[in-house]
């Protein structure tokens, strides 16, 4: 008999062929359906896959109740990703650049992880600085939340992968503008930092100004004298995949950055009707090939800036969906002067009033009082980051170059999107980890070895 693949992960289950899926309990055989109409049962899945999708199953059903009656919510980044609980980037630090940050409640409770704050636009800036949230905070706050936060505001379930790593946060613009020389600027004091504060990677959420070949672009050079210094550099592709040319600008078209594309995975488990979101792509005006990866960039929960008028109609729009008919019109009284068209709502009946709110929760993208979902590469490029975080955990001798390869030869590609537009495919957080585990035992010594261990929190 032939071998055969899993029709799920594809990977080889040798001539006995893949397991029939009988033995799934029939709540968790139901879901496996929900999100793959394409699969018989008959045709079996690997215990692999029948794991992930139990340990979705469990979790989803253990924050969101609705979840068992056919309500799906936002699926974490773990559970999309199939990631391993068991590791959480511990030990390891990652510098953001972005244009600005928040110290959030998922960051900082209930231990402040930030090491150090730097403000490449106003060196006098202050860790106490994080505090107060401007229009610049939404950005960088989103980007490291995705791949670090812990999920404090949402009882752990919107949580990253990299949940117990440290960050040192590089702001290099404004939500207006961030200048090319600026991002340049931002890597170099990351490497001339990184063993103070024991970074590792530096995850670019943010581009030039234009295209640029990476042998004459100082930005270019930054990072790649950051690879060479041991540094993991990561960047987002950009959004620009339905554009003519779809440029890839730098830090993301240097030769050594990990460029990471977006996956469009449609919020559902495993690989049925996945998709490419429009991610830039190259060749680059070098000639070389970007994405290496893809990750999820759409449907992504990110945190809600506290303290905004966005903050507050997302949290009007939860004690509504969540509030009973009798208390609906009294919860809308008591928020009343929020939203205006729910105001104007407020006579109208229980039916028609629950239609206008789940038409805003759609609209805005909301998911709870605290989160949202959102789309880019921007946060494609740190979920990538926190994968890696998790690798370094596992095996901390691997420099970047082995870091990368590795994160490039456990993806998967999807069967029918072009190479050009994905690389080496979507991120396989459990094959990678299976694999720096494998890597760690048979040869621990090899790399660079650990960084120094990270000096206390500066006080300023």
């Amino acid at each position: 008999m032939n071998p055969r693949e899993c029709p799920f992960c594809q990977s080889d289950l040798g001539a006995s062929g893949a397991p029939p899926a009988p033995h799934l309990d029939k709540e968790l055989l139901l879901l496996v359906l929900a999100n793959n109409p394409w699969w018989r049962p008959e045709a079996g899945l690997c215990s692999r896959c029948a794991d992930s999708f139990a340990a979705a199953y469990a979790e989803a059903r253990a924050h969101h109740p609705g979840f068992a009656r056919g309500g799906v919510p936002i699926l974490p980044t773990p559970i999309r990703l199939g990631a391993l609980e068991s590791h959480t980037g511990r030990g390891v630090t990652i510098a953001f650049l972005d244009s600005g940050f928040f110290a959030h409640p998922d960051l900082v409770q209930p231990h402040d992880r930030i090491l150090r704050y730097m403000d490449i636009t106003r060196p006098g800036a202050r860790r106490r600085h994080l505090d107060r949230a401007d229009e610049s905070s939404w950005h960088g706050m989103m980007t490291s939340v995705v791949a670090c936060g812990n999920g404090r505001l949402s009882a752990g379930l919107y949580r990253g992968l990299a949940s117990e790593a440290n960050l040192v946060l590089v702001k290099v613009g404004s939500a207006r503008r961030i200048r090319h020389d600026d991002i340049r600027r931002g890597i170099e004091w990351v490497v001339r930092h990184r063993r103070r504060y024991g970074i590792r990677i530096v995850n670019i959420s943010c581009g030039g100004d234009y295209e640029a070949s990476y042998l004459t672009d100082g930005l270019s050079q930054a990072a790649e004298a950051a690879t060479r210094a041991g540094l993991l550099v990561v960047a987002g592709a950009g959004n620009a995949g339905h554009q003519k040319g779809h440029p890839v600008i730098p830090p993301a078209s240097a030769p050594s950055v990990l460029t990471v594309g977006g996956l469009d995975d449609k919020n559902h488990l495993m690989r049925e009707g996945h998709d490419m979101y429009h991610s830039s792509y190259g060749p680059t005006v070098d000639g070389l090939q970007k994405p290496e990866v893809i990750a999820p960039g759409i449907f992504v929960a990110a945190p809600i800036l506290p303290g905004t008028p966005t903050s507050e109609q997302a949290t009007l729009y939860a004690r509504l969906a969540a509030a009973p008919d009798a208390e609906l019109h009294g919860a809308l009284e008591a928020m009343a002067g929020i939203d205006a068209d729910l105001d104007a709502a407020a006579h109208l009946e229980a039916p028609l009033v629950r239609q206008l709110v789940a038409a805003k929760i759609r609209d805005n993208n909301v998911i709870s009082g605290a989160y949202k979902h959102v789309d880019g590469t921007s946060f494609a490029a740190p979920i990538v980051s926190s994968l890696a975080a998790q690798l370094l955990e596992v095996h901390p001798g691997l420099g970047p170059g082995p870091l990368k390869r590795l994160l490039i030869r456990t993806a998967q590609r999807l069967p029918h999107v072009d190479v050009d537009r994905q690389g080496w495919g979507v991120v396989s957080a459990r094959r990678a980890i299976e694999e720096a585990e494998s890597l760690a035992a048979s040869n621990p010594e090899k790399g660079p070895g650990r960084l120094a261990a990270p000096r206390e929190r500066p006080g300023g």
